[in-house]
């Protein structure tokens, strides 16, 4: 990364252009920035689906790259918790990044620190992803970016349907926190919240098929 990055420092030089400075600068990796100890968990490769990751549900990899969930014929709801994508390996402490979009109503939810497959909503913790673009109203803990059980986020950074965002969700002992497209949304204490205070300090890290369409990319995720 280091060596690509000052090859491109290097060409913008020579190029002696603030234009083409600015042009080339679009191309650069969204994740130019990337520090060390995170772990590419899908970035575009079919592969990596079985590498990585264990589910029954219909995730599939487009021709862009994307991963997309699309539930088959008769799959609806929340309630098919293998149809979820689950990482193989337990995290205590971590950082999960990833980006997804959603059509108009999109739902889904990122897991962590599950305890138990068989019942991840009992046994684990949730961070709410919804379609809540437009919304004035304040949110709550089941709106976009919410904590299922604890409170909603402290701002609506939602895009419209169609776009992508930028969810990172760090834990390090109790302390939660949560950023959606460069913005911190939740800042808190899963100790202070009876919903959450007995959770497993370790578990499983999952995205949730809800039955509806919703596209993912760049996801990785740090052990802390």
């Amino acid at each position: 990364m280091k060596k690509s990055l000052l090859s491109r420092r290097a060409l913008l030089i020579a190029l002696g252009s603030a234009s083409a400075a600015a042009a080339l600068s679009v191309s650069l990796p969204l994740f130019a920035e990337e520090e060390d100890g995170f772990v590419t968990l899908f970035d575009g490769k079919a592969e990596q689906l079985a590498e990585n990751f264990t589910t029954t549900g219909n995730w599939l990899v487009e021709e862009d790259g994307t991963l997309a969930i699309k539930p088959r014929e008769g799959e609806t709801g929340w309630k098919r918790y293998d149809a979820y994508l689950w990482l193989k390996d337990q995290y205590g402490d971590f950082v999960f990044d990833f980006e997804y979009k959603h059509p108009e109503g999109g739902n889904s939810g990122a897991f962590f620190r599950v305890g138990d497959l068989v019942d991840p909503v009992t046994s684990g913790i949730e961070v709410q992803i919804l379609d809540s673009y437009g919304e004035e109203k304040e949110l709550g803990h089941h709106d976009l970016g919410g904590v299922i059980k604890t409170q909603g986020p402290s701002k609506n950074m939602a895009k419209p349907p169609g776009e992508w965002n930028r969810m990172t969700i760090t834990c390090q002992g109790t302390h939660l926190k949560v950023v959606l497209n460069g913005e911190q949304i939740q800042d808190l204490d899963l100790s202070q919240f009876d919903s959450t205070k007995d959770k497993p300090l370790t578990g499983f890290v999952g995205l949730q098929d809800h039955g509806l369409v919703m596209w993912f990319r760049n996801i990785r995720i740090k052990a802390l």
